[in-house]
């Protein structure tokens, strides 16, 4: 890589060249949650519980601990793997399995707590940096093990579960212990972190000299940079900051056929972008192990400001005519007029808020700076037609921006689901897609016996299009992994159906690749698995996520 180090910051003495720093060690998530710590359920919560799921439903409660599938791999496997990585770091203990069962979504955490073995990995192998990663690729292509990179454990579409495909066993390639701040060029802004660095640790690293990633999915507090960069991950400021795919200037990746280093420049034309083959790859082709992205410095001041738009409509013009004109708040989101009124009675605010919310944040090197922009995007909205709110909103949103998926445990815990999906399309067919994904959910969970509140927000725009982001909210059924599923199916058929992307940013996973071929054509696909074949040519990275295993009909249907 090219960034250049500062002498004098701390690293490892005894690999000097390891890192400038390590950060301070974050912890997971509850194997059958998404956090350690349960969420309380906010004022209006049980009120809308109440008044607007009437008829039983079906609490799902916590089991004290699971039973997990048996371990396949052998001694003499297992013994290999701890040759490259360690002896403590390469191991079949079933605390340690236990934690890596896979993701969170709503599906994952529901099986965790049925009364049935989980599937776990056979083992649980912690590389310290690229060389052990492509060392233990090589073992496991050796010895026909399949290989599950897992960084922070957040993906909801299915992305890092054990699955073993055609191989005789299967291990989860943890990189927690990859975390560093491997190189920082402030003159060039840009800094190279091990891949298994989480949100919380690079801020943690960049903000001790100054700088920001500004990256800050919902799943920040867990995930990692490698996972950002392997499912093209968008975090809620990405007007201000660009989605992750956009901060990224290099990688490194170790595949079973070799390594690769990918970004020398800020820009070239010496032919298609390889880093794209990796941005959103999932773990499919290869590893990464480390990224280099395009940081700033922390910024000096924050305007906050809401706004109500009678309509969600007379809002999503509103932010397209902002969007387009160029004003670049750090943070913009709508909410429709159901998001809107549910907000605000979970706060216990059911009267005081009407019509469609937008919140937005500014930043600036100044104050004159960031305000002059929140002024800016103030008059477009007044001209179609808004009313400020103040601060108040946008600063409570920030407060509570990474809790809502917390609370979706607690709601289990009462028998209630919530979930969440999300798309993108353009400004055109914007209103025509919302309506029909809204449908579908509608359509499917009423005639499961449960009528569901269905709410939805843009929380990413771009001049040509924005994103929707749904969140779904029904009584669980005594069969409630069925239930969603076909709510899923319906909406996942109903994005296809009217031209929009079957993932903004959750990526693709394991659950949405039976959509796939319907938007990028079965000859996508197939250069897709051309890539596979010439990367993995044995198949073992993360079978099943992203392209069907190679001759398995079944999943390619």
């Amino acid at each position: 890589m090219a960034a250049t180090a500062h002498t004098d910051s701390p690293g490892d003495p005894a690999n000097p060249a390891r890192a400038l720093a390590i950060p301070t060690p974050r912890p997971r998530g509850d194997w059958d949650a998404w956090g350690s710590e349960p969420a309380r359920l906010p004022a209006g919560a049980k009120a809308i519980v109440a008044t607007l799921l009437p008829g039983k439903a079906h609490p799902v409660p916590h089991r004290a601990a699971p039973v997990l599938t048996p371990s396949l791999l052998p001694d003499d496997d297992l013994a290999a793997l701890a040759a490259v990585v360690g002896a403590d770091a390469a191991t079949r203990d079933d605390a340690v399995r236990m934690l890596h069962l896979g993701g969170k979504s709503t599906p994952d955490l529901l099986r965790r707590r049925l009364d049935e073995p989980q599937t776990a990995p056979d083992a649980v192998v912690s590389p310290s940096a690229h060389d052990e990663v492509a060392q233990a690729l090589r073992v496991c292509a050796d010895r026909g093990i399949a290989v599950v990179p897992f960084g922070g454990g957040t993906s909801v579409v299915g992305g890092v579960d054990p699955v073993r495909g055609a191989h005789r066993a299967v291990v989860a390639l943890d990189l927690s212990r990859t975390a560093a701040l491997l190189a920082l060029d402030e003159v060039s802004l840009l800094a190279t972190f091990g891949a298994g660095t989480t949100g919380p640790q690079a801020e943690e690293l960049l903000g001790a000299r100054g700088f920001t990633l500004g990256h800050f999915p919902q799943s920040f507090l867990y995930a990692s940079i490698g996972g950002y960069a392997a499912t093209r991950s968008s975090g809620q400021a990405s007007r201000g900051y660009g989605r992750f795919d956009d901060l990224v200037h290099a990688l490194r990746v170790a595949t079973p056929a070799g390594d690769l280093d990918l970004g020398r420049s800020p820009a070239s034309a010496a032919g298609p972008d390889l880093r794209e083959l990796f941005l959103g790859s999932e773990g499919a082709f290869g590893v990464l192990t480390e990224v280099t992205v395009r940081i700033r410095p922390v910024p000096a001041a924050t305007a906050y400001r809401a706004w109500s738009f009678p309509d969600f409509a007379a809002g999503a013009a509103a932010v397209r005519d902002a969007t387009q004109r160029g004003i670049r708040p750090t943070v913009l989101r709508l909410s429709d007029e159901t998001e809107t009124r549910v907000n605000a009675a979970m706060g216990g605010h059911l009267t005081r808020m009407r019509g469609s919310l937008a919140v937005a944040t500014f930043e600036g090197a100044t104050a004159a700076e960031a305000e002059a922009t929140r002024d800016a995007l103030d008059a477009v909205f007044r001209a179609h037609g808004a009313t400020s709110r103040g601060e108040d909103p946008a600063r409570s949103w920030e407060r509570g921006r990474f809790a809502s998926p917390a609370l979706r445990d607690t709601l289990m815990d009462v028998g209630v689901l919530a979930e969440t999906l999300e798309t993108a399309t353009t400004w055109a067919n914007l209103p025509a897609l919302k309506g029909a994904v809204a449908a579908a959910l509608t359509e499917s969970l009423a005639a499961s016996g449960t009528k569901p509140i269905v709410l939805c927000h843009i929380s990413h725009v771009y001049p040509a299009g924005a994103s929707l982001y749904f969140t779904v909210v029904a009584a669980l059924t005594d069969d409630p992994e069925t239930q969603w599923m076909r709510a899923k199916d319906a909406a996942s058929r109903a994005i296809v159906d009217a031209h929009g992307t079957i993932t903004h940013h959750h990526a693709v996973g394991r659950d949405h690749r039976p959509y796939l071929e319907a938007e990028i054509g079965p000859l996508g696909v197939e250069v897709l698995r051309a890539v596979k074949s010439v990367l993995d040519p044995r198949g073992i990275m993360n079978p099943g996520a992203l392209v069907a295993p190679v001759g398995d009909a079944a999943a390619r249907a």
